[in-house]
């Protein structure tokens, strides 16, 4: 193997067009690529699975038995190179066989060979073929060598879709079909409608071979300095850059902007041999390859910062600038893409712009918290959404059920507007009760406070008419950020939490980070974790890194001079870690009184119950705690063995289940007997249903999502507690087959409002 991976590529992409501009048969060119490849990788095997009538075909090896080309197919998900097709992903490999995805076929005559390697050959976004390479003894390809087979990967997909020799292109075949309605995942809450128009033309690489790798590297050098002065233009003009959250995006993002990393791998790409273009979508397709095999949602989010980026340099570069911003929107717009950058979509009209619809997007991604400050409607995870509609058709996009509707029929556009009436005249009803007390018909009255984690979202005490902030979750400003925030920082944002919330009361939960909420910028090898729900996580890793909780605790005395600070302690499996965390903000404590800082005037400590080991202390913690707070997203799925996350299982994370109410109902009497407040955080309490039946069990303190207040507000007022906690001992003295249409059937009789 040459000592890089520019030299290996750029002799095989010279190689590669010599062979291509030959004449003679698609299979005879095919034939040499695999053999030019493999004496350049000194590989003993090297394959190429082309896509054809839906199933990949081995069309070409050098290794690998001849009589099993066109013969040997895969499907899409099958066997390690179906793998590799499907989820676009990267396989190094130095004992294939030990794959779980591992599927053996003797035509082959592979069984000789042990260490794998293969790249997805991706045209348009989409996967048509496998390269991938073999030897007999084990052993694992260096990055350089999987670097040199995407560079030949990239080049080659171009080379085969013009010489027609894979499928075209795969479209969804509902394109033009007719009305259809695709579900996806919510993010930010709003009914809209308008014309489909598409963020962005999609910019085709046709040249991928430079011919002067000097004038391309100037090329790509004047793009970046043109990016980063549209960067810093947008930084100073946001309409939004007021906002603290927004500022650290966009800071974020400027950090993206300026990295020197990403200019450098640029560089080696155009080193291989590639124009500036395909240099820019080689790495962009390394970035995504990185995405797809990240767990972490959050810095998931960072890689799509990064990928907006690299698009944006990409139409610079080529000079295809562009998008619907920039050209303007005529019409009420829904904005269509696959993803989108914050920065992005702050150059839109708001005027215009109704609502958004991704192909990818999370609820913490940086654009979804941009669009809930413009108020803009957005719904992700609709896949081939680009390829379901068309430019210019009418689109209905449904932020609070998180579906969208493409090329309406009238019965369903007046479906829609129906639902849109009564979503406006549903929220009016629920403001006219914001300033109405949450208490039940028979005179119990319920705390109904609101779960926050950004600045901004103190804001909602004042809409929802919500009793306070039972869980301000401070990890929120840590993973927007792009470096560490220092105690200044921390002391700021929460000392205007505080302020905004005035005499209502806001608790604030220590960092909840690590296992599936890792921090770029603070990477340790032990950290990753199969299980990282219940890995290294929260409580655990603020106690071995003791100087984060220290410097959080400072910042929070601080910012508390004067009043009540309420703080709790997330993951807490037994008592012993709480004390010794409530051990460290008294040494804080101390430290400002000594100091002469400011200081609250008292510290109320609590607890969260999501591991439920700690239920079997609780007779030894309870005495040591001013409040508990129960976790109910994280406790449910550690008591059924059921990740939330995973949709084959979400028949098994049903929050009515007998087991999970009477679990509850025993903590919240422990609690009661010991006289400690119990609240439950969490989307249980949020959900009118689920919250009658907590209020069955004894639970009567919630803190919940901003915008399920005014919904559970309006059961709350609707219900008599005292008929509702005898018909819950009915039940889980003697369950039923079904509790939560045992409940739903019931609830409707006494006239509760549950929608």
């Amino acid at each position: 193997m040459p000592t890089t991976a520019a030299t290996t590529a750029r002799e095989i992409l010279t190689g590669l067009h010599q062979v291509m501009a030959r004449r003679g048969s698609a299979q005879a060119k095919l034939d040499h690529v695999v053999d030019l490849i493999a004496a350049a990788m000194k590989s003993e095997v090297c394959s190429i699975y082309l896509l054809r009538d839906n199933l990949l075909e081995l069309s070409a090896t050098h290794g690998l038995r001849k009589e099993a080309v066109h013969v040997t197919r895969l499907a899409l998900g099958e066997g390690l190179v179906g793998s590799i097709a499907r989820e676009n992903r990267i396989l190094n490999l130095a004992e294939a066989a030990d794959h779980p995805e591992f599927v053996y076929r003797p035509e082959t005559g592979e069984e000789r060979f042990h260490s794998f390697a293969g790249v997805p050959i991706i045209h348009r976004e989409q996967s048509v073929g496998v390269l991938s390479v073999q030897h007999a003894d084990p052993r694992g390809y260096e990055d350089l060598e999987i670097e040199a087979l995407q560079t030949v990967a990239m080049v080659l997909s171009e080379l085969i879709a013009s010489a027609r020799l894979v499928d075209a292109t795969r479209r969804n075949t509902q394109r033009d079909s007719g009305a259809v309605r695709v579900v996806g995942l919510k993010l930010v809450a709003g009914m809209a409608r308008g014309v489909a128009v598409f963020h962005e033309p999609r910019v085709i690489v046709h040249q991928t071979v430079a011919e002067d790798t000097e004038a391309e590297r100037a090329r790509v050098y004047a793009a970046f300095r043109r990016m980063r002065e549209q960067i810093e233009n947008m930084t100073r003009e946001a309409e939004f850059g007021t906002s603290a959250d927004l500022r650290e995006v966009l800071a974020t993002y400027k950090m993206f902007a300026y990295d020197e990393g990403w200019g450098r791998r640029i560089n080696e790409a155009i080193d291989s041999g590639l124009t500036a273009e395909a240099a820019i979508e080689r790495v962009q397709q390394r970035t995504r390859a990185r995405m797809r095999d990240i767990d972490d949602p959050l810095l998931k989010e960072r890689m799509h910062d990064l990928d907006d980026l690299a698009n944006r340099l990409l139409r610079i570069v080529s000079g295809r600038m562009g998008t619907a911003a920039q050209t303007g929107l005529a019409k009420d717009t829904v904005l269509i893409a696959r993803n989108l950058g914050p920065a992005e979509l702050l150059e839109y009209d708001r005027r215009r712009l109704k609502a958004v619809v991704l192909e990818e997007g999370s609820l913490t991604a940086h654009v979804t918290i941009v669009a809930r400050a413009m108020g803009v409607p957005m719904v992700g995870r609709i896949g081939d959404i680009r390829h379901i509609a068309n430019e210019g058709e009418p689109v209905l996009v449904d932020g609070d059920m998180g579906a969208v509707v493409v090329r309406p029929t009238r019965t369903l556009s007046a479906a829609f507007e129906t639902r849109m009436a009564m979503s406006l005249r549903r929220r009016a009803e629920f403001a006219a009760i914001r300033a109405l007390p949450p208490e039940t018909k028979d005179g119990m009255r319920i705390t109904l406070m609101v779960n926050a984690g950004l600045a901004d979202d103190a804001a909602a005490l004042e809409a929802t008419g919500a009793d306070g902030i039972g869980l301000f979750r401070t990890e929120f400003q840590f993973l927007i950020a792009a470096t560490l925030p220092g105690r200044e920082s921390q002391y700021r944002l929460y000392k205007s939490v505080l302020d905004s919330a005035g005499d209502k009361p806001v608790v604030f939960r220590t960092l909840d980070i690590g296992g599936d909420k890792a921090l770029p910028y603070l990477q340790d090898h032990r950290d990753v974790s199969e299980n990282p729900a219940m890995g290294w996580r929260a409580l655990r890793l603020s106690l071995e890194r003791s100087t984060l909780m220290k410097v959080q605790a400072r910042a929070l005395i601080e910012a508390a001079g004067g009043r009540v600070l309420r703080v709790m302690f997330p993951m807490v499996s037994e008592p012993w870690e709480y004390e010794e965390a409530r051990a460290l903000v008294e040494k804080q404590l101390a430290w400002a009184t000594a100091a002469k800082k400011p200081v609250p005037m008292r510290i109320e400590y609590g607890a969260m119950l999501e591991v439920p080991s700690l239920a079997e202390m609780l007779d030894l913690l309870l005495p040591r705690i001013d409040f508990l707070s129960i976790g109910t997203n994280d406790l449910t799925q550690f008591l059924f063995a059921a990740d939330r996350a995973d949709p084959r299982l979400a028949a098994r994370y049903d929050w009515l289940s007998p087991a999970i109410l009477r679990f509850l109902r025993r903590v919240a009497r422990e609690a009661k007997a010991a006289n400690v407040p119990v609240r439950l955080c969490g989307e249980m309490g949020g959900r009118p249903l689920e919250a009658m039946a907590l209020i069955g069990i004894g639970i009567e303190n919630f803190s919940i999502t901003p915008a399920a207040v005014g919904p559970v507000k309006a059961m709350v007022r609707s219900i008599d507690a005292a008929a509702v906690r005898a018909k819950l001992e009915s039940l889980l003295a003697k369950p039923p087959r079904d509790m939560r249409r045992t409940l739903t059937e019931w609830a409707k009789k006494q006239g509760v409002a549950l929608d």
